[in-house]
């Protein structure tokens, strides 16, 4: 029925902010929320976390206003000494009167109920509940500027309800590997029947071309955006979709905030790599963090370099990359694409940060690697490339056979094929002897074709330089080979002079 309600609901289109910093967004679903969020089912888990009620209430975003009079903000228990009854619909009362209402109601949405116990206050959430709708219907059909106390109260509403502390449940034998989280269901809050419906009217007030942002960012300011940072660390992924949707909004139309919330997602990577490597929340910020890449202007700022530098490359070092790794991938292709020159920092990066021990990781760097190259121009790649293939001709040797087979997909992209080729002197020696041993020796037989295919690839780019590299690798192996019979030698000798010791004792 909830679903019926708010997909009735009208939607007004927001206005862009036309700004050259703040481009169109390849990822869709940052500019409107995904219509499977809008069901608004009552959710209860028993193992789903509840913040305190008085706790959230007291750490609601306060502007000076009050809570209605009718009401006890102090839930204790959940005990209710005034009577919370339901304000007259908006229908039922002149337009004169409906801004007077639509303060009224959010004061009254400002109670936060205990969910914990899905049988007390029934009445009230619903009451609520069905408060919190009217509101959704009205920010979205209103016409006329929002005035500063409408705003006001708007944040007390939505602070009083979203702004809580973020208790994780305890999760068995709970690691942070990627495999072992993705198998995990999602915990979810109870109190989510009243959560989404506050998130829906935040992310239309946001949008709303009646916020006017000047007058708005004094509520809107940028501890309001920390703590909506701070809920990015929620376990209930349809919070964090909400969340991302919210942060887009309001980075599009507060032009001032900007830098701000630049800097504060800045330090909550900061915090994660060298601190806790624990936020669920990373790859919703990535997300964002793309569509504002895709809007930086040209040339780069140098503090939009460095972000690269010391933020987004070092990413790469958590465990639970593949949380997040798509994201990741993403925000960093932005940036060689619009200064290739940047090519060379990030395969670097790459290099500093390759996995040595955790094959799944190293197959995600060869794929990412096989994007950057993509957009590699033949200058930057001239710079990187003999660290790169030595690299590279680790991997052709891995026994895992998924990292050496995912190296050896490089040469089916044609533009990574044509550098090699243009640059064969250099990388045919580097990888020769790591080729030639998977081709012969390796103990899966897709590695073996493949390496048979890139043989012939090499082969026909120069013949003659192919054969050379050939002669190296054959004497090579033969001075191994008689190292190594010398070597045995050395070694019998010593057993029998020391087992010819051992007889005269």
């Amino acid at each position: 029925m909830i679903k019926q309600i708010l997909g009735k609901l009208p939607r007004k289109p927001s206005r862009s902010a036309d700004n050259r910093e703040f481009g169109a967004s390849s990822t869709p679903s940052l500019i409107t929320a995904d219509p499977g969020l809008m069901t608004n089912e009552a959710i209860v888990s028993n193992s789903a976390s509840v913040s305190n009620p008085d706790a959230a209430f007291r750490s609601a975003y306060n502007h000076g206003s009050k809570v209605h009079a009718g009401v006890n903000s102090k839930l204790n228990g959940n005990s209710i000494n005034s009577p919370y009854e339901a304000l007259p619909s908006f229908r039922d009362v002149v337009n004169s009167e409906k801004q007077s209402l639509f303060i009224r109601k959010l004061k009254l949405c400002c109670v936060v109920f205990d969910f914990t116990d899905p049988t007390k206050n029934l009445k009230e959430k619903e009451i609520k509940r069905q408060t919190l709708l009217e509101l959704v219907e009205y920010v979205t059909s209103v016409n006329g500027k929002f005035t500063e106390t409408v705003m006001q109260e708007v944040i007390q509403m939505v602070s009083a309800n979203l702004f809580r502390s973020l208790n994780p449940q305890p999760r068995e034998n709970k690691v942070l590997e990627a495999f072992d989280l993705e198998d995990e269901e999602p915990l979810v809050d109870p109190a989510w029947s009243h959560l989404q419906i506050v998130y829906e009217f935040l992310l239309r007030f946001v949008a709303s071309p009646e916020t006017d942002a000047k007058l708005a960012k004094k509520y809107i300011d940028h501890s309001f955006v920390l703590r909506l940072l701070d809920l990015f660390d929620s376990e209930d992924p349809r919070e964090r979709e909400y969340l991302k949707t919210i942060l887009h909004r309001i980075y599009g139309k507060f032009m001032v905030h900007r830098p701000f919330i630049r800097k504060s997602i800045n330090n909550i990577f900061f915090r994660f790599i060298f601190e806790t490597e624990k936020f669920n929340g990373i790859a919703e910020l990535l997300e964002v963090l793309g569509s504002i890449i895709n809007g930086f202007a040209l040339p780069l700022k140098e503090e939009h370099k460095l972000f690269l530098v010391r933020a987004l490359i070092p990413l790469h070092k958590p465990k639970c990359l593949a949380m997040y790794h798509q994201q990741l991938s993403y925000c960093i292709l932005q940036f060689v694409e619009k200064d290739c020159k940047l090519a060379d920092t990030v395969i670097r990066g790459l290099l500093k940060y390759w996995p040595i021990t955790n094959s799944s990781k190293e197959v995600m760097f060869l794929t990412e690697l096989e994007e950057v190259l993509e957009a590699t121009q033949p200058p930057e790649f001239q710079r990187c490339m003999v660290p790169l293939f030595y690299q590279i001709s680790r991997c052709l040797g891995s026994s895992h056979f998924q990292v050496a087979e995912r190296a050896l997909y490089l040469w089916n992209n044609e533009h990574i094929e044509s550098l090699i080729r243009q640059n064969r002197k250099v990388i045919l020696p580097i990888v020769f002897p790591a080729l030639e041993k998977s081709s012969t020796s390796h103990w899966n037989q897709l590695v073996k074709n493949l390496s048979l295919n890139v043989h012939k690839i090499l082969l026909d780019a120069d013949p003659e330089f192919f054969e050379e590299c050939l002669n190296k690798f054959r004497e090579d192996e033969a001075i191994l080979e008689e190292g190594k019979q010398k070597h045995e030698a050395t070694w019998k000798l010593i057993e029998e002079v020391a087992a010819a010791k051992l007889e005269k004792q």
